[in-house]
């Protein structure tokens, strides 16, 4: 292995417009692995990196970890970025308040800069004479463990919660007596993908079988199973409710109807939706009922009225309705529809005592509405302005609580009063040094390359110059039916603050307009996904806002293999990339825990000859050009105990690029510690991985932030 050579902090730190900087990277574990697809023959030099727990591999990722640090440590103003950051995230934050079977209200609360939420709980909405009632920092020194849902039973006697550590999807789930607080010796382990859903005395939950010591974060995962536990028994004594022998990869996650009537199993993973399948647990002779039988729909339970299940679905529907079926034979032909579908997408449904509250997208905004249950809009439900919503309803009463957040709108908590039709704050949140009346969000519609018309919402300061010379920070993501509606972030503040416009594009393969945008970026049609972020590049430059050399782009697992791929098609078009977590192999992708998983959005490798070669055409890793050609700076991230992209896909695509001719820019990796795909990380790792974005942006662009 070669040793990393640096060169002087002062060389290091030349201006972009001066010297470009050097340094050699880490020679990476190789060999010459090759895959043959279909007689298509495709080197894989780095394979070795695949294997996580190698000697090898520990010794380049420290390699690498050395000269990402070292680099980013002769930033001058890295310190006091990491200062403004934290400044801007030492903000009270509180989540929307619910009532639960106790009687009494919960909701998550951090004073500012606590590693994870604080759980409270009061006998008023308001809070005023909260307790508290779970912490998870107490959990761990570091805050590395996260809390990641809580149940109660349906008598207000337990509290189940769920955590995970280091951000891995591997789940465990504890047991509390809600009245004191106090532990049970109940203990699940390896569970995945699931809460808790209580029946009687016990829940249902779903788990794998243990895996393989040493490959607990890389090996697929297959035969998920829904286990009943009984409170008081081990984990040994649980019994499986439901399994499926003809089909290992199949999801299965159980829910159960507040009246614990009839239990729900939702199977998924082979599609994009959920297959659905029903118990009535008042019978012990039941069977179980087929209500769905594919998983190419979206079918999300609202509840169980009388003897009619109500469900949101897109079965002859892509932009959803609501519909309703008789529990004892819920098949499709049986089922009615309470709301048809409209021009907005149906994201969200949920009962309010003799009420439904329904959530529509529209133009990749929230507008919410009050129904009656027999489905007649009664009135909308109005919000400060375009953003996103989300409620906190219960079928026992008339209380309605939620939490509206924008760009420049932190998550503030209203209870809203159906009666009238008014809102009234319950938790406003102020943040030091940060006065959104200097701003603007304004959303913008661009023609991408085969003429469709794709939103984008931009945020700037309200004195900016469209003067060509503004850096622009583009962000995306465009698949698995996932929208990206208006959201805020305390990180994006120090962007905003140093003149940049953060754009954030509505790419195809989100959910924005429903089923048929999700699929025009799905399989064979991906390459529309990496047009229109092109596209939304080049309208930010053709309008004069910015050029290439002041544009950045990011984006997160999906996100980073738009990133990946984009870079590859156009790197003349951006200055600074950031792939992050990202699938940025997709001849193997499916090989690892749960790619298999996403196969309904990407196709696999193993599908057809076609499939094959479209791939390859696109797959970051293996479209690196090799030549000369000029590349942005680029810094990859991941994380060690990522196991749902593993980072082989960034370790491969890192060493790919360090060892290609892309010119002198840097390409490094960020590979942080005790860390996953993102969820549950503790505020100080945030802060310290946004640090070194915005360090490296910043740098890279030749812009020294305010401080």
């Amino acid at each position: 292995m070669k040793t990393p050579v640096y060169l002087s902090a002062m060389a290091l730190l030349a201006s972009c417009a001066s010297t470009p900087e050097k340094f050699t990277y880490p020679e990476a574990p190789a060999d010459a692995t090759t895959d043959t697809y279909f007689g298509t023959t495709v080197p894989d030099p780095f394979r070795p990196l695949e294997n996580d727990t190698a000697a090898n591999t520990l010794a380049w990722v420290e390699a690498e970890r050395e000269v990402t640090e070292n680099y980013l440590s002769q930033i001058p103003f890295r310190d006091n970025l990491r200062k403004r950051i934290s400044s801007f995230n030492d903000y009270a934050k509180q989540g929307t308040p619910w009532k639960w079977h106790d009687g009494k209200y919960y909701f998550s609360k951090n004073d500012g800069l606590k590693n994870q939420s604080v759980i409270y709980r009061s006998e008023t909405p308001d809070g005023a004479d909260s307790e508290v009632f779970l912490d998870p920092n107490t959990l761990s020194e570091d805050g590395t463990v996260a809390m990641t849902g809580l149940t109660m039973s349906k008598d207000g006697k337990y509290v189940a919660y769920t955590i995970s550590r280091n951000g891995s999807d591997w789940t465990e789930i504890y047991v509390v007596d809600a009245a004191t607080g106090k532990p049970l010796d109940d203990h699940i382990e390896w569970a995945k993908f699931t809460s808790a859903a209580w029946y009687k005395d016990g829940f249902f939950y779903s788990a794998y079988d243990r895996p393989e010591e040493g490959k607990e974060f890389s090996n697929a995962n297959e035969n998920h199973r829904v286990y009943y536990h009984k409170l008081g028994t081990p984990q040994s004594a649980d019994t499986v409710a439901f399994e499926d022998k003809a089909n290992p990869l199949h999801f299965h996650s159980a829910t159960v109807s507040d009246d614990e009537r009839c239990l729900l199993v939702f199977v998924g993973g082979q599609g994009f939706g959920d297959g659905v399948i029903a118990k009535d647990l008042t019978d012990s002779a039941a069977k179980w009922v087929t209500i769905e039988p594919s998983q190419d729909y979206e079918m999300n339970f609202v509840d169980l009225i009388g003897d009619d299940l109500y469900f949101l679905t897109s079965v002859d529907a892509p932009r959803n309705r609501l519909v309703k079926m008789p529990l004892k034979s819920p098949g499709r032909a049986s089922w009615v529809t309470v709301v048809p579908e409209q021009e907005g997408v149906l994201v969200d449904a949920s009962r309010s005592g003799n009420d439904f509250i329904l959530t529509y997208e529209k133009d990749a905004s929230m507008h919410p509405a009050l129904y009656t249950l027999a489905g007649e809009k009664k009135s909308d439900i109005a919000l400060p302005t375009y953003g996103n919503v989300g409620f906190s309803t219960s079928d026992k009463s008339d209380e309605v609580f939620y939490s509206f957040t924008s760009f420049l709108y932190p998550s503030a908590i209203f209870s809203y009063d159906k009666a009238t039709g008014e809102s009234t704050p319950l938790f406003s949140p102020e943040i030091a040094g940060f006065n959104a009346d200097d701003y603007v969000t304004e959303q913008v519609f661009y023609t991408s390359k085969d003429g469709t018309k794709v939103p984008m919402f931009l945020t700037y300061r309200k004195d900016l110059k469209r003067d060509g010379t503004n850096p622009v920070y583009l962000y995306g993501y465009g698949g698995f039916n996932v929208s990206l509606p208006p959201s805020f972030s305390a990180n994006r503040l120090v962007w905003l603050e140093n003149g940049g416009i953060y754009a954030q594009a509505n790419l195809r393969g989100g959910a924005e307009y429903g089923e048929e945008w999700h699929e025009a970026g799905t399989k064979q049609k991906k390459l529309n996904v990496f047009n229109d972020f092109i596209s939304a590049a080049e309208y930010m430059i053709e309008e004069g806002w910015t050029t290439p050399d002041h544009l950045v782009i990011e984006g997160g697992s999906n996100g980073g293999l738009l990133v990946g791929a984009v870079t590859n098609m156009r790197p003349d078009l951006f200055k600074v990339a950031i792939p992050r977590v990202g699938v940025m192999d997709m001849m193997r992708y499916h090989l690892f825990t749960i790619g298999w998983n996403w196969a309904s959005d990407y196709g696999t490798s193993a599908d057809s000859p076609e499939m094959a070669e479209y791939l390859l055409a696109y797959s970051p890793v293996h479209n690196i050009k090799n030549n000369g050609t000029t590349y942005p700076a680029i810094m990859v991230t991941t994380a060690d105990h990522d196991d749902r992209v593993v980072p082989a896909h960034s370790f491969k695509y890192a060493a790919t690029l360090q060892k290609a001719d892309t010119g002198d820019a840097p390409k490094i990796i960020r590979i942080d510690s005790k860390a996953g795909h993102g969820g549950g990380k503790p505020i100080g790792k945030v802060i310290d991985e946004y640090t070194d974005i915005y360090s490296f942006i910043f740098h890279n662009l030749g812009i020294t932030p305010k401080k």
